[in-house]
């Protein structure tokens, strides 16, 4: 029951985080630049682990996070320009969070060295939450996005 409830905390902290990063988003930046700014916000997001595997002494976890980190870096520099790779790549980190989740929770205590960095409890619901309702709003942005994409700069 607790876990339950410290899940529905961090699950609400990370849509809440998400409607704070939109609002910032939609009041600082046109249609044109909202995409760039969240394409180079993904790569930060993405490169958390490697900071964690670093933080928890999880040696073995850096090949899979730097391969995972150099790889949603580079899904979030092609949806700048491309918003439905966007959508893609922020749907799929919140699917390797939550799988850090599960991972964390289902260790046995005594078991070798897992291949991806332990997490702190319910961040990957936290994550999840985030990226998915910003992946939510991406799609419904995408046609602004595509216009102002077509449009000559100013």
């Amino acid at each position: 029951m607790a876990l339950a409830v410290i899940f529905g905390l961090y699950f609400g902290i990370g849509i809440l985080a998400a409607l704070g990063v939109i609002a910032f988003s939609r009041k600082q930046f046109t249609p044109r630049v909202e995409p760039v700014f969240f394409g180079l916000l993904l790569i930060p997001i993405a490169a958390i682990y490697l900071a964690f595997s670093i933080h928890f002494g999880s040696t073995a976890s850096w090949r899979n996070e730097g391969l995972a980190a150099g790889g949603f870096a580079l899904l979030a520099l092609v949806g700048i320009r491309l918003p439905l790779v966007l959508i893609l790549a922020y749907v799929l980190h919140g699917a390797w969070d939550l799988l850090h989740e599960i991972t964390a929770l289902t260790a046995a205590p005594q078991a070798p060295p897992s291949t991806l960095t332990a997490i702190p409890l319910a961040y990957g619901v936290f994550c999840a939450a985030f990226d998915w309702f910003i992946a939510g709003y991406f799609y419904t942005r995408r046609a602004q996005w595509a216009l102002a994409g077509k449009s000559p700069a100013a």
